[in-house]
């Protein structure tokens, strides 16, 4: 089983992974699919002139305070989630909404009314996955000629159904995979692996990724996912003011992160600094994502934060850190990232938070307890504590927005994974509970969730607090 370290850490735009970055790809597929030769052109020549799209589930019930639509549309105007523009997305969105058409390039241009041609579903659930959404292109007759289904299975993963029916099948994507030197599906063959050739993880998971691409090019792009992680720290720290949607939320993490430099500098006793810091750190991301910024992908956009909070504060109370360390901690990070989407899921819709805060505090714990020089198995426990201290948790964002509870979910879920690396390096590794029992559970426990917890905002907090 190989997934690279670059599709668990996928640079987008906020506020979603599965109800923004996934729905966009889709569009960009489906645009792919009408140029190519993979459908039947009907005998009489009939052209494509309209495409419409219809959202369903999740995706229906929080499309709206995700901006699942706005994603819908972008997409269909050949925006991609890596390379769009934050801060020319209104404008896109104004003239589709103005003339009616949409106008991806290499394509003549269809018609399409956001306020009809877009349908939030709610009443008609797709059979294979709670994010399910349908494209159909039209002709001038109003004949159908062109219609896909789509599922975005979490960390921005988009799937067709008849792809998804092949995942459920026994796995067989995995098996039909890129053949690479350490193919471990579970963490107990990771931990066999690792012991019989004698390689951390991080350096089982460098050879499995330099089977397909040069040293250089992967730590390149190692880098430049630090520095996007990076780069949004640094801007959720510079800003303040409202946040859209309608809840009126105040962005919290640069008075935070001001009283913090204000302690630094004056050298007062704070028993709390690194939680602190690492709580600033993960909401300043956070409040990026909500607001529509550049992110990665951590396994998830509602999970951003967890990762580069602990990074940074590895960079910031370890004096030994270095780039080799960072790269060290994201490859751990996402060979533990991988065996829970593999076995489990990283969807909020399909699972709860505990497949999204709860799987970037296992990854996060992991990476951190690698760069503090941990063993294998110390690393396997230490993912297996800060996961099983996440079982159960709901996904319910108020009004379907990716605000409350999930910017402080992503600090609690950092300092849950510094605490789990540092218990987990203070012993042998020799733990009660294996982590593969726990990435198991946590497939049970979301198997059994009630639909109202799973990113649908129809339970919990999200009918439990008055909007204001």
């Amino acid at each position: 089983m190989f997934l690279s370290v670059f599709d668990v850490f996928k640079i987008g735009v906020g506020p979603s992974s599965s109800h923004t970055m996934g729905p966009m790809t889709a569009a960009n597929r489906f645009l792919d699919l009408i140029l190519s030769d993979e459908w039947p052109r009907p005998s009489t020549g009939a052209q494509i002139v309209t495409i419409k799209s219809s959202l369903h589930g999740s995706l229906a019930y929080t499309g709206i305070g995700h901006g699942t639509g706005r994603a819908v549309v972008l997409g269909l105007m050949g925006e991609q989630p890596d390379t769009v523009d934050p801060d020319n997305m209104d404008a896109i969105i104004d003239q589709v909404e103005r003339t009616g058409r949409i106008t991806p390039p290499g394509h003549p241009g269809y018609a399409f009314q956001p306020k009809t041609d877009l349908i939030f579903d709610k009443k008609t659930p797709l059979p294979g996955h709670a994010n399910g959404m349908s494209f159909s292109a039209y002709d001038k007759n109003d004949r159908l000629l062109l219609k896909r289904i789509y599922y975005s299975v979490g960390g921005g993963f988009v799937v067709t159904d008849t792809e998804l029916e092949r995942m459920s099948a026994g796995k067989k994507a995995a098996a039909s995979g890129p053949k690479v030197p350490y193919p471990f599906a579970t963490a107990k063959q990771m931990l066999d692996m690792a012991q019989r050739s004698g390689l951390s993880i991080a350096q089982m998971k460098r050879a499995n990724e330099e089977s397909q691409r040069s040293p250089e090019e992967l730590d390149a792009g190692l880098d430049r996912i630090w520095e996007a992680m990076r780069s949004c720290i640094e801007r959720g720290l510079k800003v303040d003011g409202i946040m859209p949607g309608g809840l009126n939320v105040r962005r919290r993490a640069r008075a935070i992160h001001d009283k913090l430099q204000e302690e630094w500098r004056s050298n007062r006793i704070n028993p709390l600094l690194a939680n602190d810091w690492l709580s600033v750190y993960a909401m300043a991301v956070n409040e990026e994502n909500a607001a529509g910024g550049r992110v990665v992908t951590a396994p998830t956009n509602g999970a951003a934060g967890v990762i580069p909070a602990t990074i940074r504060y590895y960079e910031h109370f370890h004096d030994d850190w270095d780039q080799k360390g960072i790269r060290d901690y994201l490859l751990t990070a996402a060979a533990v990232g991988g065996i829970i989407k593999h076995n489990a899921s990283i969807s909020g819709a399909e699972v709860g938070c505990q497949g999204e805060v709860g799987s970037a505090a296992a990854m996060a714990a992991a990476g951190l307890a690698a760069v503090m020089g941990a063993t294998p198995e110390q690393i396997e426990n230490a993912a297996e504590i800060a996961l099983e201290h996440h079982l159960g948790m709901t996904c319910d964002p108020i009004a379907g927005l990716v605000q409350v509870p999930c910017i402080e979910r992503n600090a609690l879920g950092a300092v849950k994974a510094v605490t789990a690396a540092s218990l987990a390096i203070k012993g042998d590794g020799q733990h009660f509970v294996p982590l593969d029992a726990c990435i198991e559970t946590m497939r049970q426990t979301g198997n059994d969730m009630s639909e109202k917890y799973k990113e649908t905002s129809l339970g919990g907090l999200a009918v439990n607090v008055v909007e204001c």
